[in-house]
């Protein structure tokens, strides 16, 4: 088990004294460790102290809303100190324009925490299952209400992605029917410009939002959502995040508005990312390990009578190659067997990842 991680996290790290080849956490693009990231923190910081003490606006503040709204190629933005609040801030804004929501049964914590600010009534539909969201619409919403359907764009565990297209075809018949996705795994990750689970899918048009964070993809710290300047004043006067919440400090929102420039800057970062997680899935494929074919960099090994995913992922361990081992249910999207997460970096070389496979042989 991770104990103790004594260097920034990136492909190889040094954990508990130990240097490793290191598939967990989030870090993409391990932009946590970029010089560009750092120096802007750093200068940030020098400049403005490490936050405002107030609700005051700031230079590196407007500079990621900025960033934010170029990157995704939308009208406005507003940032949160994390991403779980981002779901509660959608949540909350939407709050007076539905009547019901529908949340996959498995979507993440946060989805159901911001719901819960709501009032309103929640019914779970089974995991990515559009035609069980159909009939629970059909069964559970009265005449001339509004659905609001809500689900992770990428699971967090499973690196499944919600059929969102399915969905938005769904919600087509219900006059104001809303999508909302948790798209904190998706974001930067996914799509031709890397703008998420929706652009992936090919899903456009209204009532589509989103929330989602800076600590991933972009390497920094944050939660945000997006969408036309009439709905961020909806969000700064409906919701009471804005108005009682500190904001992001001010090295973070630099850290934030920097790691999205270097994203736009360096498109072969997605490239190899994604070069990086197909060249694995195909080497699992060949040990006999099927998994999706999609560019999610989260790939998902699921436990049955015959694996001892536990013992797997501590005999990696010895060979200092560290995964992430959950048990059944220990996550909000965990099957409810033992799996092993394996998170694939752009920065993972191709002799990491063949020498991972390679003990993965020796030990499945």
């Amino acid at each position: 088990m991770t104990t103790f991680m004594e260097t920034v996290v990136g492909p190889q790290a040094t954990i508990d004294g130990r240097r490793v080849d290191y598939f967990g956490g989030t870090s993409y693009y391990s932009l946590h460790a970029n010089p560009r990231l750092i120096e802007a923190a750093r200068e940030a910081i020098s400049r403005y102290g490490t936050g405002p003490g107030n609700t005051f606006d700031t230079p590196p503040m407007q500079r990621l809303r900025s960033e934010i709204t170029r990157f995704f190629g939308t009208q406005d933005a507003h940032v949160v100190a994390s991403g779980y609040l981002s779901d509660m801030v959608l949540a909350h804004t939407l709050t007076p324009r539905f009547d019901i929501a529908f949340v996959d049964e498995k979507a993440h914590y946060s989805v159901y925490d911001g719901l819960r600010v709501t009032g309103k009534p929640v019914v779970q539909f089974a995991h990515r299952d559009p035609e069980n969201l159909k009939a629970r619409i059909g069964e559970c919403l009265p005449p001339r209400r509004v659905p609001l359907v809500m689900s992770d764009g990428i699971f967090p565990v499973t690196g499944a992605i919600a059929p969102v297209a399915a969905y938005a075809h769904i919600l087509n018949s219900y006059a104001g029917g809303i999508l909302c996705i948790d798209d904190s795994h998706g974001v930067g990750v996914l799509g031709e410009h890397g703008r998420g689970t929706y652009e992936h899918s090919g899903v456009v048009g209204t009532n589509l939002y989103f929330g989602a964070t800076l600590s991933k993809a972009f390497g920094a710290l944050g939660g945000f959502v997006t969408g036309t300047h009439e709905f961020i004043e909806d969000v700064l006067r409906s919701d009471r995040i804005p108005e009682g919440a500190s904001p992001l400090s001010t090295g973070a929102a630099a850290a934030a508005a920097e790691g999205l420039r270097v994203l736009t800057d360096h498109p072969e970062l997605r490239t190899q990312l994604r070069s990086n997680v197909g060249h694995l899935r195909a080497g699992l494929a060949d040990l006999g390990i099927e998994t999706p074919n999609t560019p999610v960099p989260i790939i998902c090994i699921v436990g049955h009578e015959k694996m001892d995913l536990k013992t797997i992922a501590r005999r990696l361990r010895q060979q200092d190659i560290v995964v992430s081992h959950i048990g059944p249910n220990g996550y909000s999207d965990t099957p409810p067997v033992e799996v092993i997460r394996i998170a694939v970096f752009s920065g993972h070389t191709v002799e990491q990842l063949d020498r991972l496979l390679r003990c993965l042989s020796r030990v499945l």
